[in-house]
């Protein structure tokens, strides 16, 4: 359709607007454009100084028209000569996952599980095209609402595999029209999580699963996480839990985790290693994850050992692993496990601390000297702080690290002497700090106005201003120290993926030990998640890191479109280059693209961007 200004331009002349005429309206739509960029962008700039700040109504239609005007101006111009915007992918693509493949990792000889792995080396070549949604699929409901309802059309789960999924879930789990609903009798969103959490903290001496936080827990690996509710519980005690399970075809836990708004990523260790430091977790959590510990030698046991910070936890519920016969006295307290599991926990320096039915619980050793008297499994030679994917290994690592300090003798924040411990000024680390909690602000302020101009207030709801109930799912790209995080964490808007980028300072150990979700990403390559997981991205000095390490920035920012759900948002922070470049590729892409000059006196620049739903 034509805009208003050429069709005021055809009327006037009758006939094609003559070469001055295009010129001096192009020279008036670039003034109109140059005087509103300056306009929003000192506004922006005052926003951490003021208590209310400017609300930019009508902002996106003046900009779409303005927009369509030049469009239609410079079309008149330059003839054909415009970038073609990006096509659709085909609807065999609406779940894509790259880098799992599971028929072309077999052709290629791959088998024992590894064609289950990671394999992104023969994803390469694939047709540039946008992930569309599901024809059914809806914008999830704002939280809490939506941890407890999602819309079916939005996960890929057919009716009857979700009325197969198992007799207590089909009990606590409701399928009503287009919605699955996760809650039981009481109104709690639990697959019997809430006694299975209780057990747990009974089992390791504590009174409830309150106590947690007290007793050192604060980060939490649940491994083959179900539906996500017992992280969802974890969460609301104020536990990290991030979910870790296989990629899945249909049916997938890390899709419906991320559905409901909790911490979940695609990965498991048949064959490699978690992309996690030694020393990483408090407490890692398998309930019939479907894992045979025991096999490969014992090498699943050892990236356990690996992952789990000294006096931590390894919780295994599984009805495949039998206890030994025990007197009726004993029989629901201690017990031991049958051989060969039994054996290799001690060698791994493990106390079983208790055995409830199908329930075992063991604690990793504090004394790293515990694993220099077992001969059968060697020290690991280095520290692994880049590692990625790496071949599991049979060695014990992290015991010569400045890492080493049991769970119980942390703190709740990081003081001086912990941030010194990982190579980090603390002035430094500060400084960040208080620079992401005005730079929130910023971002709050930028984007309130644009979200509820998109989202009206409903009856009786009142607008929270941040829009903390509208962005649940968030990756900061390029993390540093998790400064973003920590500032959301204070604002209580959503939960943060922290990604430290291959070949970048290694900040990940730094991270979780702040109790903080994070992974270690190479972004030459697809995020190891599913379509439409997050609602916003953030990267700042990521464009100009993978010009430095020679990656496609076209690829990269169709990954975040990807993994980006419809009406999400990207803010990216870079200098003027990459920046203007990426604006460039973001009108391909079909994204919403506004570069904000922050008025500093820097090169620095925003560029802030809106995925729009695209309906089939």
């Amino acid at each position: 359709m034509r805009s208003p200004l050429f069709t005021k331009l055809s009327i006037l002349f009758r006939r094609r607007p003559s070469v001055s005429w295009l010129v001096l309206g192009l020279v008036s739509v670039f003034g109109l454009i140059a005087l509103l960029e300056s306009s929003y962008s000192s506004t922006f700039d005052s926003v951490a100084s003021s208590t209310n700040p400017d609300v930019y109504t009508s902002y996106r239609k003046l900009k779409k028209l303005v927009r369509n005007d030049y469009l239609d101006l410079n079309s008149l111009s330059v003839g054909t000569n415009w970038i073609k915007d990006i096509g659709f992918c085909g609807k065999e693509r609406e779940n894509y996952v790259p880098c799992y493949n599971v028929s072309a990792n077999t052709l290629t000889g791959l088998k024992d599980g590894e064609e289950f792995d990671r394999h992104c080396e023969l994803s390469r070549g694939q047709p540039h095209c946008l992930v569309r949604p599901p024809k059914d699929y809806k914008i999830p409901l704002t939280w809490p609402a939506g941890r407890d309802i999602i819309w079916s059309g939005n996960v890929r789960l057919t009716k009857d595999q979700f009325l197969s999924s198992g007799s207590m879930t089909k009990r606590l789990m409701l399928l009503e029209e287009n919605q699955i609903a996760f809650h039981s009798d009481d109104g709690m969103m639990v697959d019997s999580v809430k006694d299975h959490s209780h057990l747990i903290a009974e089992m390791i001496g504590l009174g409830s699963d309150a106590e947690f936080l007290q007793a050192g827990v604060r980060t939490v690996l649940d491994i083959g996480c179900g539906f996500g509710s017992f992280g969802g519980h974890l969460l609301s005690l104020k536990l990290m839990a991030l979910c870790v399970a296989e990629y899945e075809s249909s049916g997938s836990q890390v899709q419906f985790a991320l559905e409901r708004g909790l911490p979940a990523v695609i990965g498991n260790f048949i064959s490699k290693q978690l992309p996690f430091p030694s020393l990483s977790y408090d407490m890692v959590h398998c309930a019939q994850c479907g894992i045979i510990w025991d096999s490969k030698d014992g090498l699943f046991l050892i990236e356990i050992d690996r992952v789990l910070k000294p006096g931590g936890y390894f919780i295994l519920t599984s009805p495949t692993t039998q206890p030994q016969q025990q007197d009726s006295s004993t029989s629901a307290k201690k017990g031991s496990m049958s051989i060969p599991l039994e054996e290799f926990t001690k060698k791994l320096c493990w106390s079983l601390l208790g055995q409830q039915e199908e329930t075992f619980i063991w604690q990793k050793t504090v004394n790293s000297q515990c694993y220099s008297s077992q001969l059968s499994i060697p020290i690991c030679k280095g520290e692994d702080m880049q590692l990625y994917y790496q071949p599991l290994a049979h060695c014990i690592s992290g015991t010569s690290s400045n890492r080493w300090v049991p769970i119980h003798d942390r703190s709740g924040l990081l003081n001086s002497t912990d941030i010194e411990i990982h190579g980090v000024d603390p002035d430094d680390f500060f400084e960040d700090s208080g620079f992401w909690k005005s730079a929130l602000r910023n971002y709050w302020s930028l984007l309130s106005p644009l979200i509820f101009s998109d989202h009206p207030k409903r009856p009786g709801e009142e607008d929270p201003l941040p829009p903390y109930n509208m962005v649940r799912n968030v990756m900061d790209m390029n993390a540093h120290y998790g400064g973003l995080n920590a500032a959301m964490e204070a604002s209580k808007s959503g939960w943060v993926m922290n990604v430290v980028p291959l070949g970048a300072r290694n900040t990940l150990p730094l991270i979780l030990d702040r109790g903080l979700a994070g992974i270690l990403h190479n972004w030459c390559e697809p995020f190891p998640t599913y379509p439409r997981t997050y609602d916003m991205l953030h990267a700042n000095g990521l464009l100009s890191h993978i010009s430095s390490q020679d990656c496609s920035m076209l690829e990269l920012l169709l990954e975040m479109d990807r993994i980006l759900r419809p009406e999400g948002w990207i803010i990216l922070s870079d200098t003027l280059g990459p920046i203007e470049k990426a604006r460039m590729l973001a009108t391909q892409i079909r994204w919403e693209a506004r570069v904000i000059d922050l008025q500093n006196g820097s090169d620095q620049r925003l560029l802030v961007c809106q995925k729009p739903f695209t309906r089939k």
